[in-house]
């Protein structure tokens, strides 16, 4: 009997032992994530800090998400004036040669005419290449020459690892990029006006053309819009390009709002696997979502800094104060792990001197602070004076004797001054012993002293 009750308070041990590590076991699983694909990105374009990142600068075929650039130069093209979005571009033989039969088109045919905007979202809504080549004649005159320009850009940005061979993204071994060159190329791409409402479009209808009549076109993005496909929508997510060929595998850049938070991601080489069902799971959608509910769930947007904070007390010179306050020039908000407590994070300081003189004044920037966890950097904030600190006259006026005396003219002509003054005691004193010593009295009889007479 008793060996059976102490069994029993040993299984409870254990299952009460179990349920107390279980939620810590399952948070520290949950805090890592490996995306089913070649690479794959995480960013708050907001503040661009990178929550996540997987062979984000290896270089990979980048299929149409190429056309984001596209994109961009003539969104540029048209912010500088030198395209309007109401202009009518004809399409060529020339723009529409190079296309291949089985690339991803919007139909258009020689001799249509088509607005910039309309051509815009053939590019970004359905992925039409033939729209690609049109606007790149009308905006740099060839396509050669716009490739070119993509190129510049991409140098422009910061992207070291991309080389754009068409407009496109059709297959050339010599056109690759990375998931991080993308998304500095998307973040330049959102700065324009147009971007993302253009990304976002579920369906547009195109015009009717001289050889075409009026159509209906969807997104390919699955996030946006079960037109093409179902179980994929996710309804925080916001544009942005959906991409695929046979060496790319499949491609998507999309961002999600939610709570106030924005996300951007990028998903590069992905697969398209058969289910259980026997149906078909196209993985740069689903791993696209996963990663946006992993960053959602263990990120929060925290302030870290506060500008009203006196946060150092720095040593002041030449005042009847001993310091000056200092505070942060600005807030810092940033997102944050879950797991991490603000008051734990790091704070190195900067000073390029440790004691300021006075006089200051309130607002004077005297040095900075870094806010750090470990190896990751999250601020590097100026720190400003909260208050004015006058000088002392006094301590002043003391400061500046101090420094003349000090000079080196100012020494070396007051080592001539003692100088002089000890050579002129000297030989005024040499001087002064001749005088006194120097002459012998002589005492002389005239000769011609005559005397008195005798009688």
């Amino acid at each position: 009997m008793k060996i059976r009750r102490g069994l029993s308070v040993f299984f409870l041990f254990l299952l009460l032992l179990s349920l107390s590590l279980s939620p810590t076991a399952l948070a520290e699983e949950e805090s890592e994530i490996h995306i089913a694909a070649k690479a794959a990105l995480l960013v708050d374009p907001t503040t661009n800090e990178l929550l996540y990142e997987q062979n984000a600068h290896e270089r990979l075929y980048p299929a149409s998400l190429t056309k984001v650039m596209t994109a961009l130069l003539i969104l540029e093209a048209v912010e500088r004036g030198e395209l309007q979005m109401d202009q009518m571009v004809v399409a060529s033989e020339s723009a529409l040669a190079p296309i291949p039969f089985d690339a991803s088109v919007a139909g258009i045919k020689a001799g249509d005419a088509l607005t910039v905007e309309n051509l815009l979202n053939c590019i970004l809504v359905v992925s039409g290449a033939d729209a690609c080549n049109i606007l790149a004649e009308a905006a740099a005159g060839s396509v050669a020459a716009f490739v070119d320009q993509m190129n510049e850009r991409a140098a422009a940005l910061g992207c070291e690892n991309t080389h754009f061979v068409n407009t496109t993204g059709l297959h050339d071994d010599d056109h690759y990029s990375t998931a991080y060159d993308l998304y500095r190329i998307t973040m330049a791409a959102m700065d324009c006006e147009k971007f993302m409402p253009i990304c976002d479009t579920r369906s547009f209808t195109l015009p009717a053309t001289a050889q075409s009549p009026q159509r209906t076109y969807h997104t390919t993005n699955y996030l946006l819009s079960p037109y093409r496909a179902s179980g994929y929508v996710y309804q925080y997510a916001r544009g942005v390009k959906t991409g695929f060929h046979s060496k790319a595998g499949n491609c998507l850049i999309s961002t999600a709002e939610k709570d106030g938070r924005t996300l951007l991601g990028v998903v590069m080489g992905a697969e398209q696997v058969q289910t259980e069902t026997g149906g078909k799971r196209v993985e740069s959608f689903t791993e696209m979502v996963r990663l946006f509910k992993w960053g959602f769930d263990h990120f929060k947007r925290q302030t870290i800094l506060s500008s009203r904070e006196p946060i150092y007390e720095l040593t002041v010179a030449l005042s009847e104060r001993d310091f000056v306050v200092l505070h942060p020039a600005y807030d810092v908000v940033r997102l944050l792990p879950t797991d991490v407590d603000v008051d734990n994070l790091e704070r190195t300081f900067y000073f390029p001197s440790e004691v300021v003189d006075a006089p200051i004044s309130e607002g004077d920037e005297l040095g900075e602070v870094t806010l750090s966890c470990g190896d990751t950097v999250y601020a590097t904030v100026p720190l400003l004076a909260l208050t004015n600190v006058d000088a002392s006259r006094l301590l002043v006026f003391r400061r500046d004797a101090m420094e003349f005396l000090h000079r080196r003219d100012v020494r070396i002509g007051a080592a001539a001054a003692i100088l002089g003054v000890v050579a002129l005691s000297i030989l005024v004193r040499a001087l002064g012993k001749r005088k006194r010593y120097g002459k012998k009295n002589h005492y002389t009889q005239s000769t011609a002293y005559r005397g008195r007479k005798r009688r």
